[in-house]
């Protein structure tokens, strides 16, 4: 009765096994929050269309890669660029997906969405704890015709490790030579202001329910949360609403054909149009995966999306990728990535 029983077992496992791989193929991922909800809806999308299933967990671009680092999911995503040694020690091949922006969000009483206009030397001020008031001489002249009131600036930052805070601190750095020597850039900093709050809800809701609360986030996440945003003065010297136009101009002066494993450098870009907080997400893959299949399926997954997750993501308010960039990545993909063989397995 025990072989009987055994050899069923066996028998509807094969069968389950076989049937699963002709429903679904499950991939597994985590990182970045702020391609979560694309890569939410591409993984609806793409599970109907190819048979993937994508269980992402959006856990901050620090942890997620810690977790590729440590082969405990089949991707890591990131909003940081890794460096150049972790990608070589970890073995890893880094790829971008979409670009989206940074922006600030405010709680202002009487102020509205994009009413306010700042500089990057003014949010460095802020957040270094230099400039305390909403009324103070600095942020008035630069808002003729707002009113400001005489209340305290609550500064608030991501608390984990985040690739918005990247972004953001770059930004800071680009244009605060003093942010940049005695802050710098980082997925996690020593801010000098504020109170931290974990993930864009943490930071967002801690803004909402604080008088005269000001913090960063990704605009997917301002825009589907309608969140009160600002203006901000790109390198042009123009102040610029954080619209997809914008957007769009920031990403059309990257430069592609330098940038060492595709981490482009869309900060402060030139153009009268352009929003000076632009960045690119990327995703970290084993060069040598332990399961060949799985990250096969996780190369389809995302050549799935950027055939045909451009009308979805521009939806969501993100930035597709140039097709150029796409073709480059379709390119390393075959020329980084093996078997146990020794042969590509896409």
């Amino acid at each position: 009765m025990k072989t009987v029983v055994t050899a069923l077992a066996f028998g509807l496992a094969g069968l389950a096994a076989t049937t699963g791989l002709a429903q679904a193929q499950q991939i597994t991922g985590a990182g970045a929050t702020f391609p979560a909800p694309v890569y939410a809806k591409w993984g609806e999308l793409a599970k109907v269309a190819t048979g993937i299933e994508l269980n992402y967990q959006a856990i901050g671009s620090g942890a997620g890669q810690n977790q590729i680092l440590q082969r405990t999911v089949d991707f890591g995503a990131s909003d940081a660029p890794m460096d150049q040694a972790k990608l070589d020690s970890g073995k890893l091949l880094q790829f971008p997906t979409v670009m989206g922006s940074v922006v600030v969000i405010v709680n202002i009483a009487g102020v509205e969405a994009n009413q306010l206009k700042l500089t990057g030397e003014l949010l460095a001020d802020i957040y270094a704890g230099k400039i305390t008031k909403w009324n103070d001489p600095k942020l008035t002249e630069a808002n003729k015709g707002v009113t400001l009131p005489n209340l305290a600036i609550a500064p608030v930052y991501r608390a984990d490790g985040s690739g918005t805070s990247y972004v953001y601190t770059s930004y800071l750095s680009a244009v605060s030579p003093e942010w940049k020597d005695k802050v710098g850039a980082a997925t996690s900093v020593k801010w000098p202001a504020g109170a931290g709050a974990k993930g864009n809800d943490g930071v967002s809701a801690t803004v909402r329910n604080t008088r005269g609360g000001i913090g960063y986030v990704e605009y997917a996440f301002a825009s589907q949360n309608h969140l009160i945003t600002a203006q901000l003065r790109n390198k042009a010297g123009q102040f610029v609403k954080p619209t997809m136009e914008s957007f769009q101009a920031a990403a059309a002066n990257g430069d592609w054909g330098s940038a060492k494993n595709f981490a482009v450098n869309l900060i402060d870009q030139p153009g009268e149009k352009s929003w000076p907080i632009e960045s690119v997400t990327f995703i970290e893959l084993p060069k040598d995966p332990a399961d060949a299949a799985r990250s096969a399926a996780v190369m389809k997954f995302f050549d799935w999306a950027y055939k045909n997750g451009d009308a979805s993501a521009t939806a969501l308010e993100y930035v597709p990728l140039p097709e150029a960039v796409k073709t480059a990545v379709r390119a390393a993909w075959h020329a980084s990535i093996m078997g146990p063989d020794g042969k590509p397995i896409y």
